[in-house]
């Protein structure tokens, strides 16, 4: 549906036409028109789906100049991010409608200021539930007149704990209202809101949660624990996105990754809820200017800003909800754009909650492998080689031309000229590529990781003495490593230590892997198993109980010292029955 086909009056269809829409998201085509009958309604919508401007131009339309002297809507929003975001679309979409004036008002920013613009004819407030309740306990805010109340990105809201003010708000609002709730999910306690504090609200619900994932092609790659910045490093230098969002967990890890891809030469820049406002400003205008190409944050300071042109999503941490790992990607598929999104995974149990989300979101989730330095390289000097091709259809300057001339003249052949001259240009394109791998290359045949032939054992300094099996020592290094159980070969248990075949090239990895680790509460150190002699140190450390995986088989027992005690035990048995 197009919206000169709706009853939008002529100024909000100009504005609308200037900020380039023509044709309706589905919320807003299905939400406009009972919001301008002035119904209640509730609307499930994930982010970039259109829902500011769904909510905003039916209560702009509704602003005439009779009422445009006390504030007629009031829009919550969970973050200062959000509530600046909205009130700045509000702006573009009042544009041709001068008696509109919106204002935003949150925690962080100068009270004076809100209040003053409070106060000179404010008549959309856009704020957080906590500085606008504060501004009506100052009464430096009145909603006497109000006919419409927003509350936005109600779920999240929810969660970050803001309903007992969002309730002392709602109580402050007069009884005859609008009341119009969007929201991502609908748990319980939305549903009671909704129960609560609307009136007969019709439902709009979009089921976007494939819709949003359809746009967008999704990878990620399997990484030993610890070197998902170094993957991250390979991805980025690889596939040079121009505009990146890369979402974190929590505070600790977005400061640590941002100072380690700035040392690493990266424009990273970190967001997160422990930043004053006006660092928040700067990040977002530092990102928005195209300074900073690499934005990293936590999902409550990323919910709700509008970044334009996001071509790449990275999952450095997996979300802990299945819904934010449709808000995180979503940022790179908004408005019909194709995208790109990568998670980074390290062992099994990572592994397997991103197959939960692949099912929840029914989408393919493929597996690839980081690119080596050595494919980053190449990569480079072909892009490098296409540039050189191109320039040679362009016309050149007849000063190069006599240049050229006089070096051929001097009997110097041509390769060995261009070499020359091709000589820097290939040391500053390479002189800035990362000089590591993350090995762990995709092997699979028919569907299944194939098994090295090349083995070494390591060293694990645990034994039978702090009780180990083997299926501790196997689930620990699968964990670990991420590596699948079936590419780790002989278990062998001695008194003090084990050993374990594991894969030759993936030895260095599972060595890093390790660190740290404990096995059944036990804290281990693993190094490669060293033979002396000629032989190895094992058949000096008495018995073992042996486990291979490749042939299935359980343990058994090995070694001269424990057979001996296992004879001598069967003939005091025959004996005693004697």
């Amino acid at each position: 549906m197009q919206f000169n086909e709706t009853d939008l009056s002529g100024e909000l269809l100009e504005a609308v036409e200037k900020m380039g829409f023509s044709e309706m998201t589905e919320i807003q085509e299905k939400s406009i028109p009972p919001l301008l009958e002035g119904r209640d309604v509730i609307g499930k919508s994930n982010t970039g789906t259109g829902k500011t401007a769904a909510f905003s131009l039916p209560i702009i339309e509704k602003i005439t100049e009779d009422s445009r002297r006390y504030v007629n809507a009031l829009i919550l929003c969970p973050t200062r991010e959000l509530a600046m975001q909205a009130c700045e679309e509000i702006c573009k979409f009042s544009k041709f409608k001068k008696c509109v004036k919106p204002v935003a008002v949150y925690g962080g920013a100068s009270m004076d200021r809100q209040i003053y613009a409070l106060k000179n004819g404010a008549n959309i407030v856009i704020g957080t539930p906590g500085r606008v309740l504060d501004h009506l306990r100052r009464r430096t805010l009145k909603l006497n007149n109000l006919s419409t109340i927003v509350l936005d990105e109600a779920d999240e809201m929810l969660n970050m704990g803001f309903r007992e003010d969002i309730e002392a708000v709602l109580a402050e609002a007069p009884e005859e209202r609008q009341t119009v709730l969007f929201s991502a999910t609908m748990p319980p306690a939305i549903l009671q809101i909704t129960k609560q504090y609307q009136t007969d609200p019709v439902m709009v619900k979009i089921e976007s949660a494939s819709k949003t994932v359809d746009l967008i092609d999704q990878f990620y790659v399997s990484v030993p624990m610890g070197r998902k910045t170094d993957a991250l490093h390979l991805l980025l230098t690889d596939k040079k996105p121009q505009s990146t969002m890369i979402f974190c967990n929590t505070k600790k890890m977005v400061d640590e990754l941002t100072e380690t891809l700035i040392n690493r030469g990266f424009p990273a820049i970190g967001l997160h809820g422990d930043m004053k406002q006006s660092q928040r400003t700067q990040v977002m205008n530092s990102v928005k200017s195209g300074r900073n190409t690499i934005l990293i944050a936590t999902d409550v300071a990323a919910r709700g800003i509008d970044v334009k042109g996001i071509d790449m999503v990275f999952n450095y941490d997996l979300p802990q909800d299945h819904e934010y790992y449709i808000h995180r990607i979503g940022r790179t598929g908004r408005a019909g754009k194709c995208g790109t999104a990568y998670s980074i995974v390290s062992g099994r149990k990572q592994e397997l909650e991103l197959r939960d989300i692949s099912r929840y979101t029914k989408a393919d989730i493929k597996e690839v492998a980081v690119p080596t330095s050595s494919v980053i390289k190449e990569n480079a000097i072909a892009s490098m080689k296409e540039s050189i091709l191109e320039s040679c259809n362009s016309p050149v300057s007849e000063e190069a031309r006599k240049l050229a001339e006089s070096l051929v003249e001097t009997g110097i052949s041509a390769e060995d000229l261009l070499s020359a001259i091709l000589s820097k240009q290939v040391a500053d394109t390479i002189k800035t590529l990362p000089l590591f791998d993350v090995p762990r290359p995709i092997t699979r045949k028919n569907g299944k990781r194939q098994e090295s032939r090349n083995t070494v054992r390591v060293h694990i300094n645990v034994g039978r003495k702090e009780r180990m099996a083997p299926n501790f020592i196997l689930g620990a290094l699968v964990d670990a490593t991420g590596l699948s159980g079936s590419e780790f070969g002989k278990i062998d248990i001695y008194d003090k230590f084990t050993t374990v075949e594991v894969p030759k090239e993936e030895a260095d990895f599972i060595l890093d892997a390790m660190q740290q680790e404990k096995i059944n509460g036990h804290k281990v150190s693993v190094k490669i198993h060293e033979e002396r002699g000629g032989k190895s140190e094992s058949f000096r450390s008495g018995g073992r109980d042996r486990y291979d995986r490749r042939s299935g088989s359980k343990p058994y027992s090995g070694g001269r010292g424990h057979d001996k005690s296992r004879r001598q035990s069967d003939f005091n048995r025959k004996r005693r029955k004697g």
